[in-house]
């Protein structure tokens, strides 16, 4: 009798398991799509109009001032314990 028990126990996580996936299914053909062409699109205008600034051969010199990766103006700024 106990065998029956664990097979109907097994037959019912198999398909908890299989409504749980489906539901993520579900949810992943819900999600809102846009086209690659699209994406590539905006992506290459994030490019060109966001400065890189480790890049100094195509946006120019950066000042000392909006150099994000440059020392700080007032000296190091370094706490030794």
């Amino acid at each position: 009798m106990s065998g029956r028990v664990q097979k109907q126990s097994m037959s019912d996580l198999k398909l908890r398991r299989l409504t749980e996936h489906n539901q993520r299914l579900r949810e992943d053909l819900s999600r809102p799509r846009i086209r690659v062409s699209e994406a590539s699109r905006s992506l290459i205008n994030y490019c060109k109009s966001t400065p890189d600034h480790l890049i100094p051969s195509v946006w120019g010199p950066v000042s000392k001032a909006d150099d994000p990766f440059g020392p700080p103006p007032t000296g190091c700024q370094c706490v030794v314990m």
